[in-house]
């Protein structure tokens, strides 16, 4: 006999929603930091044993997140994922085929504040990647000090995050059986103090690592636009040369990361919190960009494939800008 369940109220919905993007707001605003406290706290209670055992294991696995992490599918399929994608909504969206034995480095634009659509895209199966890219599989670059952490680098792998230096990058791109992709928010964490709603502003100008890479392993690159990622968050008023943008600067030349100070929505209420606006985010994969492979480019070589691609990604917005409601006048800034 087949149960079936009844169909959750719209209210206990819009909660569960709210709750899964709120925990993962705190999986990377604290969670980090109750790691890190958790594994050095153990040693000092009669459960020690745990994190000596532990730091054992972290130390002969310390290469993984630059060799292709660990992706976890029970995890990465949860259902906490679908609410989450349904909070905004999520969409991805798919332009063009994608052959399964060749492998594809994608660039995601914008960065946004923390990134949603680039972690529910790739991270997780709640919009589908499996299904509109069979064959494929997705990996996301995060900043190496994060895997730093105890506990906190088991969760990110379990999403598919990879390491963001040039042996992790090798290591994905070179698999000579394919369907592989490596994705890197270009802009980084120094573009995330740019976003907020209605800026199409890019830090992308000059960075060109990425596009170099793509030459050197002969990779087809892929221009990603997500629109309504600069949405989700309002971000404290921090002009190029004001006191803060020195600051933010300052610590993410320390750090290694930025420090936005963006704020949206409460928990319980409208006006005031670090919970993301209910605005829907589009992700529009754009067609791969064929490159010639060679293995020590030259500057100039790097340029040409780096300004074709800052072409096919202006053409891949105005395409698609009329149907998410961007005004006509609006157009990518790169600076």
């Amino acid at each position: 006999m087949k149960v079936e369940f009844a169909p959750l109220s719209l209210p206990l919905q819009r909660r569960l929603q709210t709750a899964s993007v709120a925990q993962w707001v705190f999986s990377f605003l604290g969670l980090a930091q109750c790691c890190a406290a958790a594994f050095i706290a153990l040693f000092f209670t009669r459960f020690w044993l745990v994190s000596v055992l532990y730091a054992a294991w972290w130390f002969t696995d310390r290469e993984k997140p630059s060799k292709g992490g660990r992706k976890i599918n029970a995890l990465r399929n949860s259902i906490i994922w679908r609410y989450m994608r349904d909070y905004f909504p999520v969409t991805l969206v798919k332009t063009a085929e994608l052959d399964p034995r060749q492998n594809y480095l994608m660039g995601f634009h914008p960065h946004g504040v923390l990134a949603a659509g680039a972690f529910i895209n790739f991270c997780t199966e709640a919009s589908g990647f499996s299904t509109l890219f069979p064959g494929i599989t997705p990996h996301l670059m995060m900043l190496s000090l994060w895997f730093r952490i105890p506990f906190f680098r088991d969760y990110l792998m379990s999403g598919g995050l990879v390491s963001s230096n040039k042996e992790s990058a090798s290591y994905v791109l070179q698999k000579p059986e394919g369907g592989n992709v490596l994705a890197i928010i270009v802009g980084g964490a120094q573009e995330a103090l740019d976003a907020r709603p209605g800026s199409y502003t890019l830090l992308l100008k000059n960075r060109k690592g990425f596009v170099r890479l793509a030459i050197e392993h002969g990779t087809p690159l892929v221009p990603i636009f997500s629109f309504g990622e600069n949405d989700l968050f309002d971000q404290v008023t921090n002009p190029k040369g004001s006191w803060l943008r020195q600051l933010q600067h300052r610590l993410q030349q320390i750090m290694g990361i930025s420090l936005p100070l963006f704020h949206a929505r409460g928990i319980f209420q409208y006006n005031f919190g670090l919970i993301p606006y209910r605005r829907p985010i589009y992700t529009v994969v754009g067609k791969p960009m064929p490159v010639q492979r060679k293995h020590r480019p030259s500057e100039e070589e790097v340029d040409q494939v780096h300004q074709k691609y800052l072409n096919e990604l202006c053409k891949l917005f105005e395409e698609h800008k009329a149907k998410y409601n961007i005004p006509e006048d609006k157009h990518l800034e790169f600076i």
